[in-house]
Parts: structure tokens; sequence; C-alpha cells
């Protein structure tokens, strides 16, 4: 009870996580809320986070701070764990398919927490996938009043009713939103200012699956190669998430590791958080990365590369009218830009008190204790028992040592080859390319050892 006077206790939160952008946005996202009292679980699959990309994820947060906060912990540990830790809120941060066999874990509690979902960077289009394989959350997270609407609209469209909560992405610096209240601005300094960041590097924010074909990324990797040989005394810094053997959310394709042979000096690696990146940056490149809003709200300049066009599978319609893209001679040539300001209002620079998803989480905590506010459950597949072992197999791969979860994976594998590879054909047919929308059951590599030098490239 809280008396006249006296002060409410603290919410406990947990935040559920694996892979290493999951990990990143949940510590980040929590990292904003004050006088709380946190955990995070690192469940073990195949995704989840190393030592060093556990590192680099929570670098700058109050998890770092304290490695009590931190436990790797079994699939099959998690539900005891919640039932004795009394979480007022836990946030399932994970791919979809995680996510709902979380659910599945927190259904078994006796006393049920808030169940906060969400999504870890720029997430334009919505997609069916991400949305329903979260519909069982109480609140669902995302980062732009574009994405709020984007989200309302597809769950109207498909019958799927979860509140939809904005929050600011987490990795965007606070520093910069006026006292009364106006638009978080990425822009700053004097006109001269503006043209580069602190820094005399280019930094390229590489992702796994963008670009996916092989000659896209070899053009890529030229490209960067070109831009070091324009300038051998500044620095072209190719920014990796893992190192070669670790994995990551998405499993990558002709690694740059691999594709960045006869590099120049001043082409180097790194495995550097974002934010320790962005202090050399003289401005960032990418496809569609997030980090490109992490760079401006950091005041680095940005170039998304439109090289291979502007389409729903390079994830990049989201910087349609920013004026942030740029051609392969503006990259090799260092023409940063900043975005269009109308733009930057609607997609991640809204007025801090539009995040309001932590006031959401505290209403509903508040029903709930009423005894107010219903369980949103996991409902049972209607493949029954071996689908529910299908489900788990996927997610947890080598780490499901069930005799059903063995069976389940003999049995449903072909199937899902069969059904991800009709997916593909429909879409060849279509004259569009396939892209995994997060629904997809797949199974990740396992981890393999960490070699940390590879073709004569420096890695800092």
């Amino acid at each position: 009870m809280t008396y006249p006077g006296s002060r409410a206790p603290r919410l406990r939160v947990v935040a559920i996580a694996d892979a290493d952008s999951f990990v990143k946005w949940s510590a980040a996202l929590l990292d904003r809320v004050p006088d709380i009292s946190q955990h995070m679980l690192l469940v073990r699959t195949p995704l989840v986070v190393s030592d060093a990309q556990k590192r680099s994820a929570l670098a700058g947060t109050r998890f770092a701070e304290d490695a009590r906060s931190v436990t790797r912990i079994a699939h099959a540990e998690v539900a005891s764990w919640l039932a004795r830790d009394r979480a007022d809120v836990v946030v399932l941060a994970g791919r979809a398919p995680f996510v709902r066999l979380m659910g599945r874990e927190i259904d078994r509690l006796a006393e049920r927490p808030i169940v906060v979902s969400g999504l870890p960077g720029m997430s334009i289009p919505a997609l069916r996938g991400a949305l329903e394989y979260r519909r069982h959350s109480d609140l669902v997270v995302v980062h732009s009043r574009r994405e709020v609407a984007a989200y309302s609209r597809l769950g109207r469209r498909i019958g799927v009713t979860v509140p939809i909560a904005l929050a600011t992405l987490p990795y965007v610096p606070d520093a910069d939103a006026a006292a009364e209240g106006a638009p978080r601005s990425p822009l700053r300094g004097t006109e001269a200012e503006l043209l580069n960041g602190p820094g005399t590097d280019l930094v390229f924010a590489a992702q796994a699956l963008v670009p996916a074909a092989h000659e896209e990324r070899r053009r890529m990797a030229e490209i960067l190669r070109l831009a070091a040989v324009a300038d051998p005394s500044r620095r072209v810094v190719v920014k990796l998430r893992s190192r070669p053997g670790e994995v990551e959310t998405h499993e990558e394709r002709d690694p740059y590791t691999d594709l960045l042979e006869d590099a120049p000096e001043n082409l180097v690696l790194s495995y550097a958080p974002m934010a320790e990146a962005l202090v050399t940056a003289q401005g960032l490149v990418t496809v569609s990365s997030t980090a490109a809003i992490e760079a401006l709200g950091h005041g680095v300049p940005v170039i998304v590369l439109d090289e291979f066009g502007v389409r729903p599978e390079l994830l990049n319609k989201v910087f349609e009218g920013s004026e942030l893209t740029g051609s392969a001679e503006d990259v090799i040539a260092r023409r940063f830009r900043h975005p269009d300001a109308l733009w930057a209002a609607a997609n991640y620079f809204h007025r801090p008190d539009e995040s309001i998803w932590w006031d959401e989480v505290r209403d509903l905590v508040a029903l709930r204790r009423r005894g107010l506010l219903p369980a949103r459950t996991v409902p049972r597949p209607r493949g029954g028992a071996l689908h529910t072992a299908w489900h788990r197999k996927s997610v947890l791969g080598a780490e499901d040592r069930t005799i059903t979860g063995a069976i389940a994976g003999f049995v449903g594998a072909p199937i899902a080859s069969a059904l991800l590879a009709r997916k593909r054909r429909r879409a060849a047919s279509d004259g569009r390319e396939w892209r995994d929308d997060a629904s997809d059951f797949t199974l990740a590599p396992s981890p393999l050892s960490e070699p940390v030098q590879r073709h004569g490239l420096v890695i800092r």
C-alpha cells in the first residue's frame, strides 16, 4: 500500500531477448525509463548474442553497469524464473516467432505481467507477420508517427486489435529537444557545420540482407573501395555487427569480410558500438539501416545509397522524400546530407511529448492490478502438439533437446522448405522479389568459431 506522501514502489521490468539487434533495442528502450527495477534474460537460441556482441549491444546503458542485471537462460527455465521474479512488465524482444514462443511461457504464469513487444528499428512498410505474431502482447511499440498510422491501418485490415504505442527510437539522443516541446530535430549547428559530422571517417553501416544479390553486394564493396582510394588521408570504416563466426538476427550471405579483398590501408572493419563509431564520423552511408536515424540524432549527416533503386525489398522506401538519398558518386565524394524537416517530423524525430508508450504501460499495469485487463493469451495452434513442437524447434534449433522437437524438426523441415520455395516461385512469377516478413519459421545456423582477421583487412 502507498500512503500519502510516500513513494510508489518501482515497477519491475524484465526484457527477454536473444539476437543482437533486439538486445540493443530493449536495453536502450528501458534505459530511457527512469526509476524502474530492470533485468534482462538472454534466451539461448541459435541467434543468441556472444559475449562480445552483448557488450556492444548494452554499451552506454544501465545494463552495462551491472553485470548481475543480465542472465543467460535456457528456454525451459524461463517460466519458472519469471514466476519467482514476479515482474510487473515483460518486454519481449525478438523476431516474431520468438515473441510468440515466449508468449506461451508467460501464459503459464499464475500472476501475469503486462507484455510489451516491439520492432527494433525502422519498420516501414508495415508487415502482416510482424503484427500478427505480436497480437497477443498488451502493447506493441513502434518509433514514428508514420509507423503508428501504418500498423494501425494494417491491424484494422487484418482484424488485429493490439494497441500500438509510440516511443522515441532509443538510439536517438534527447539533448536536441527544445524545452517547449518543439519537434525533435536532427539539424544542428551552423550551415558550415551541417556539411560534416564531428570527425573524418566515412562510416558504412553494413546489413546482412540488404542488398541481397551477390553482384549488388560486390558493387557496394567496390564503392567503398573507391571512396577509400579517393582520399587516402581519411578512413572508410565498414561497421559490422558480428565477427566472422558470430550470428545476427538475419543470416548474412556474401559478408563484406569476403568481398573487401585488396582493400587499401584506410579501409578498415569495425565491430565497435555504432555510437562509438559515430564519434569519429564525418558522415554515414547505408542502403537502409536504422543507423541512419541514429547518426542523424548524433548530428552526423547521411547518404542513403540509391544505387540499387528504392523498393520495399531494400527496406528503403521509408526514405522517399527525405532528401537523404544519393548516388555512388555522392558517396565517393562524401557529399553527405541532412533530412527534410517535414519528413523528419513524421519519421523518427517527433516531439518528445508524443513518446507516450511508458505512460500507456503504467496505465495497463494499474488495470491489470485491478483485475480489469483480460489476458491476451496465445491460442493453441491448429496443428496440435506437433505444430507446437515444430514452432519451438524452429526458434530454438539445437537448443531444443526434446523428443517431440526432434520429431517435429524431422517431419516439418521438408514441409517448411517446400512452403518457402512455393512463396519464392509465386513472387518470381509475379515479377517481384520475395521477402521474409518475419512470420516464416526459419532455423538459424549454429554459431561457429570466431576468427578475428581475414584478407589482411584491419579490424579494430
